[in-house]
This record gives C-alpha cells, structure tokens and sequence, in this order.
C-alpha cells in the first residue's frame, strides 16, 4: 500500500543520494545508466511510499514534491 506519492525534479538533482538512505521504506532507487542532462544519475519511485518526507528534508536541491493519499492506493504489481 502506498500512503502518497513523489514527483521528482530528475533536471534539478545532481546525484548525491542523501534520499536513498533517508527513505524508511527503501522506495528510491537510483538510476542504473539514465542521466539528466548535466549528467548526474537521479531517483526513481518505486512503490510503497508513505509521504513521510525524509527525501524533502534531506534533499540540498529540493528536487521532491511529496502528496499524501486520502486513502492509501494499492501498490501496483
């Protein structure tokens, strides 16, 4: 189940990867061989994120949006 949702500013980040050890859920993966186009690696969203916000607090580029379900949404499989 996923409590909320993330939109990711991909343009914005420059890699550093504070959100993927900041997510209690483990749900940020860094991208494998995909860059943006200063080319730095970026975040993707997996399912189960609770819009807890840890990403936001830790991110020095505020590259996250995050919003929180009404009702939380079954993680697609």
């Amino acid at each position: 189940m996923s409590a909320g949702t993330l939109v990711i500013d991909t343009e914005a980040c420059k890699g550093c990867e504070l959100c993927i050890a900041a997510c209690p859920p483990g749900v940020l993966l860094m991208t494998a061989d995909e860059v943006n186009t200063r080319g730095h690696r970026y975040p993707l969203l997996l399912p189960g994120c609770i819009a807890c916000n840890a990403c936001t607090a830790i991110c020095p580029d505020f590259v996250f949006q995050v919003y929180r379900y009404d009702r939380p949404a079954e993680a697609a499989r």
